[in-house]
């Protein structure tokens, strides 16, 4: 029995709305990243981008459990030497409201240039509003 796949032409994609507002960070994360990638879908391929679109409204109200806004550091490189810096998630909310939940996503697609094609496929916004309304996206609960 051969297994069966999708034709690109043939792929269906939806788009989802999702309201962080209150929700657990990595627990909104695993969620939006399978959706992403398709995994949800029984037509899931590895090798194709089969996913939907993910929609994600008030994303700076996001929260974090235990001490991690003070203790939970992202770090970067700038490119010169001994230029390693570090910012606590606390104060990444504060410069860019988006960035925490987009870098855990990120973390969780693959790191190829599906994953980037997929990680396109994620719009986040810090209002309750969003211009994709022409979409028609369903909510969804998570």
């Amino acid at each position: 029995m051969k297994t069966y796949l999708t034709p690109v032409n043939e792929i269906e994609r939806k788009w989802h709305h999702v309201n962080a507002e209150g929700k657990i960070l990595g627990r909104l994360a695993t969620e939006i990243a399978d959706r992403l990638r398709g995994k949800h879908k029984p037509t899931f391929s590895t090798f194709i981008d089969n996913g939907d679109f993910v929609v994600v409204t008030n994303a700076d109200k996001i929260r974090l459990t235990g001490r991690k806004w003070d203790q939970k550091k992202y770090y970067h490189h700038t490119g010169y030497i001994g230029s390693m810096k570090e910012i606590t998630a606390k104060e990444l909310v504060v410069k860019h409201p988006t960035d925490l939940l987009m870098k855990a996503v990120k973390g969780m697609l693959p790191k190829n240039k599906l994953g980037r094609q997929q990680l396109k496929k994620l719009k986040l916004y810090t209002g309750s509003d969003h211009p994709h309304a022409a979409q028609m996206p369903a909510d969804l609960d998570i």
